[in-house]
């Protein structure tokens, strides 16, 4: 029998399983991502739900599309589940080997999740250089097979499922704002911000790292965002106490959040990226950071509460879809606020005894260039590669298209790994934008020091309380009247670089 639209009692119940599968990977990825769980075991997951992500299943909730949002969203989300579900496997035996595998450099075994903290804590380039082309040969001679055979397989269910190719499939799934016309803004911040970003850049590493950004190689993109010399201007015992006193200005009383478990503990085995795992939303939120020191840190953790109170503070008289779906550059806008608050000179000479908060302002914008830069090229390659016949074809043009962005050549054994599932990259783009105009909002309406403002605060939460209802572009254009334009972010930047 061929697949038939669900009824709304059926959309019903596919709604209320596809929580609980949420719910446990989310579950999963915290015990095993936060060092407390040494398998990921996703396979028993996948399982239990395995009715939510099979072929006809993810067929009929797209046929249930009547152009309504919420089922556009479950279709998405059960596209997204088959994809995880054909490359459960792949994930697992990856997430084994980055836990497993150990960089032998000098000597010194290093953890390969710990490849990128070693290179920013490591003050010799040459070693630099060591560390980094060890973690290039695991990545392209053990993961990369693995890498490439999960791309080929994700490439077949789109396929499967109607479409020509990945892309094709989130064309639909998408609205154009967030793949082509951002694919068109992108080109045009590129072009704008070349020789801000080259003078900026050039200054920057020749300061930090002793070279010039012609002579800069990857091996010193991360020494130079660690910035070891601010390291006792972001004491780690300041970290909490300053993000409680941040939310305490705008309201928000971080310890009596009962549904908000913080997570600052080190374990081996603990990835170094932070993150945010919403096991139940509003109910119980868990916030994540591996410290290795200093201003990331203090970035990292920031980042994270703005998750945090984004989902913390989500009604849960929305649906589920609005909880848990929905557009993700909302959040990680929200999470981009509160980031960029320890960019801020006011904030920085607020909370901390900062000596020279305008210079590292600059530095600040200067990153925030580099990413956004970055963002854009990579958003330009996957748009290809998911349209590419033969996606092992691609190094070349990963390299090419990175390169030029960031006058860095990047290594091409990161040609698969440095693609992120559901085109992620347009949410992480357009919420610099949306983070960009609503912190001019704020300052319009609230003064300069609107992190201190009570009222700020009551309006940040009203918002952080429609979860994801709307997309960026929506709620930005409710409270503002502006169109997301990613220019925004490029103004922000000359505004702290040029004076």
């Amino acid at each position: 029998m061929p697949p038939a639209a669900l009824s709304d009692r059926e959309l019903d119940t596919y709604r209320e399983q596809a929580d609980r599968f949420i719910a446990e990977l989310d579950e999963e990825f915290y015990l095993h991502y936060a060092g407390l769980k040494e398998s990921f075991d996703l396979s028993p997951i996948y399982e239990r739900h395995r009715n939510l992500t099979e072929v006809d299943v993810v067929k009929s909730v797209g046929l249930s599309v009547n152009g309504g949002r919420r089922v556009r969203e479950l279709w998405r989300f059960a596209c997204e589940g088959h994809f995880g579900e054909v490359t459960r496997d792949h994930a697992e035996k990856l997430a084994r080997l980055e836990s497993e595998i150990q960089l032998t450099v000098d000597g010194e075994e290093i953890p390969y999740r710990m490849a990128r903290p070693a290179l920013a804590n490591e003050a010799d380039r040459t070693k630099r250089q060591r560390i980094d082309a060890a973690a290039a040969d695991v990545l392209e001679e053990r993961m990369n097979p693995i890498h490439l055979d999960g791309a080929q397989a994700v490439q077949g269910a789109a396929r499967e499922l109607g479409y020509d190719n990945y892309l094709e499939l989130y064309r639909q799934a998408l609205p154009s704002s967030a793949l082509d016309e951002l694919a068109v803004q992108c080109r045009a911040l590129l072009d704008s911000t070349e020789r801000l970003y080259e003078d900026a850049a050039d200054r920057l590493f020749r300061t930090r790292v002793g070279v010039s950004l012609n002579e800069a190689r990857r091996w010193d993109v991360a020494r130079l965002f660690r910035a070891p010399e601010w390291d006792k201007m972001f004491p780690k015992d300041r970290m909490v106490p300053a993000l409680e006193a941040t939310l305490a200005d705008l309201g928000v009383d971080l310890k009596s959040q009962a549904n908000v478990h913080l997570d600052l503990d080190e374990r081996p085995n603990k990835t170094p990226r932070a993150f945010c795992a919403p096991i139940e939303i509003p109910d119980k939120v868990m916030l994540v950071i591996q410290p290795i020191g200093g201003p990331d840190d203090w970035r990292a953790l920031f980042h994270e509460a703005g998750h945090t109170e984004h989902f913390a503070n989500t009604s849960r008289d929305l649906a589920m879809e609005e909880k848990r779906l929905g557009d993700n550059a909302v959040t990680e806008g929200w999470a981009m606020l509160l980031q960029h608050l320890t960019d801020e000179p006011q904030w920085l000479s607020r909370r901390l005894d900062f000596p020279r908060p305008a210079e590292y302002a600059v530095e600040g914008a200067t990153g925030l260039l580099y990413f956004v830069r970055r963002y854009c090229a990579k958003i330009l390659y996957e748009i290809e590669f998911h349209a590419a016949d033969d996606v092992s074809t691609m190094p070349d043009r990963y390299v090419e298209l990175l390169g030029d962005a960031l006058k860095i050549e990047p290594t091409a054994a990161n040609y698969l790994a440095d693609i992120d599932s559901g085109f992620y990259v347009s949410s992480y783009l357009r919420a610099w934008a949306f983070e960009a105009q609503l912190r001019a909002f704020l300052r319009e309406r609230f003064g300069t020091r609107w992190f201190t403002s009570r009222d700020a605060g009551s309006l940040l939460r009203e918002l952080w309380s429609e979860g994801q209802r709307l997309r960026a572009e929506e709620l930005l254009k409710d409270v503002t009247g502006a169109t997301l334009e990613l220019e925004a972010v490029a103004e922000r930047v000359r505004e702290v670089l040029q004076g």
